[in-house]
C-alpha cells in the first residue's frame, strides 16, 4: 500500500475510530486500527466486536493494500503533525509515515488477522433518516435514564420501538423513566440499542452533518453520518412494559418557569449531598408556591421557594440529582411537574401543547 492523504482528514478519522479500539481484550488486534484502500478512498476502521466504526477519507492511491496498526500511537502521532499531506507506505508488516520533515515507522499486523467488519443488508432492513438536531436531542433526553447495572442488560440501552404510528425512544433504570417521540413511522420496530453505541454516535456527529441514517435488522443497527458508519449489536431481551407506570392523572399539578425550578433545585441540592441527594418538595396552592427543603446534618438546612401555578397540594421526596438532570433535558420556558401523594411516580414535561417528551422520577421513601 502506498497512498497520500491530508493530515487533518486522517487525524479526524483516526481519533473517531480509535475510541472504539480496545486494548483490554484477549485479542491484541482489537487494539489496532485497520487501514485499507477502497477505490480512490482510504477506509479507517476499528471494532471491539460489539461496535464497529468506519470512516472513509479521500486519498491519492499509488498502490492499493491494507494493514492494521496500534490505535493510540498512530492517532496521537498523526494528530501531532503539522497540517500538510501525509505519505503512508506499507513495507512488510510496517507502516512508514512521512510528512514534511517528520518520518516514523510503526510496527503493524497484517490486515488478514483483523475481524471481518459487520454489514447490514439495506434491502431487508428498516431505514430512517433523522434530522441531526432531532436525533441529538432525542438521544440526550433518553440516555440519561439508562441503567449501568450489567445484571439487567435490557435496561442498559435505549428502547427504539414503534407505537401508534410513531418511532418512540424509551429508557429506564428502575428509578426514573424517559420517553421521546421522534418521527412518524409505518414500520414495526423493536430494538434496544446499547447506551455506549449511542454515545459514540453523538461524539461522531459534526456541526455540518444534517442527517443521521439509521438502519435496523434483526440483530444489528447501523448509523451513517456522511462518510462515517457505526454498526452495533442490539441488546437481546424484552424491554419491560413501562407504559403501565405512567400515571393517567395526578392530584397535584405545578406549572412553573423552568429557570426558577432549576435554581431552587440546584440550591437545595447543595445541602442534600450528605443525605444521598434527598430533597422534599412541597406544593402550596394558597401561597401559589413550590418550596424545596433539604437538610445536611453537619452543615445546616435550606428551604428555597419559587412562585408557581399550583392545583391541589402535596409533598414528595426526590433525589435532587435526578430532578436536575431531568430539568436539563426538558424543552420550553415553562414546565409542568405533577404527582399524587408521596409514593406515586412524579411526571415532568414541557407545557408546550405539542410536547413529545416526558420524564418520570420515582419518589424516595421519606
Amino acid at each position: 500500500m502506498e497512498i497520500t492523504v491530508t493530515q487533518e482528514n486522517l487525524a479526524k478519522a483516526l481519533t473517531a475510530v480509535g475510541r472504539v479500539a480496545s486494548t483490554k481484550t484477549q485479542l491484541p488486534i482489537l487494539g489496532n486500527i485497520l487501514l485499507r484502500t477502497d477505490g480512490n478512498r482510504l477506509l479507517v476502521a476499528a471494532t471491539n466486536l460489539e461496535i464497529a466504526t468506519t470512516q472513509y477519507i479521500g486519498a491519492k492511491i499509488a498502490k492499493p493494500g491494507a494493514i492494521t496498526i496500534p490505535a493510540r500511537l498512530v492517532s496521537e502521532f498523526i494528530s501531532s503533525l503539522p497540517k500538510e499531506s501525509v505519505d503512508l507506505k506499507v513495507v512488510g508488516d510496517n507502516l512508514h509515515i512521512k510528512s514534511g520533515k517528520y518520518s516514523s515507522i510503526i510496527n503493524g499486523v497484517v490486515a488478514d488477522d483483523f475481524p471481518e467488519l459487520p454489514t447490514i443488508n439495506e434491502k431487508s432492513s428498516i431505514q430512517y433518516s433523522i434530522k441531526t438536531e432531532d436525533f441529538k436531542q432525542a438521544v440526550s433526553q433518553t440516555i440519561i435514564t439508562t441503567s449501568s447495572d450489567s445484571t439487567r442488560p435490557v435496561l442498559t440501552g435505549v428502547y427504539w420501538h414503534s407505537y401508534e404510528g410513531q418511532l418512540v425512544l424509551a429508557a429506564t433504570d428502575g428509578y426514573r423513566l424517559s420517553e421521546r417521540k421522534l418521527v412518524e413511522t409505518t414500520s414495526e420496530v423493536s430494538a434496544i440499542i446499547p447506551t455506549q453505541t449511542l454515545q459514540e454516535v453523538l461524539r461522531t456527529i459534526a456541526d455540518d452533518n444534517n442527517e443521521v441514517d439509521v438502519l435496523f435488522d434483526e440483530t444489528q443497527v447501523r448509523f451513517r453520518i456522511n462518510e462515517a458508519e457505526i454498526i452495533s449489536r442490539l441488546i437481546d431481551g424484552n424491554f419491560p412494559d413501562y407504559r403501565q407506570l405512567i400515571p393517567k392523572k395526578s392530584e397535584t399539578v405545578i406549572v412553573i418557569p423552568k429557570s426558577d425550578f432549576v435554581r431552587v433545585t440546584k440550591i437545595a441540592g447543595l445541602f442534600a449531598r450528605e443525605s444521598g441527594g434527598s430533597v422534599t418538595l412541597t406544593a402550596d396552592s394558597d401561597k401559589k408556591s413550590l418550596s424545596i427543603h433539604s437538610i445536611a446534618s453537619q452543615l445546616g438546612e435550606n428551604t428555597s421557594e419559587a412562585t408557581a401555578d399550583v392545583t391541589g397540594e402535596g409533598q414528595v421526596t426526590l433525589n435532587s440529582r435526578y430532578l436536575t438532570e431531568a430539568l436539563s433535558v426538558v424543552d420550553g420556558e415553562t414546565v409542568e411537574f405533577s404527582f399524587s401523594g408521596k409514593l406515586s411516580p412524579c411526571v415532568l414535561k414541557s407545557t408546550d401543547k405539542n410536547t413529545n417528551y416526558f420524564h418520570i422520577i420515582m419518589p424516595l421513601k421519606s
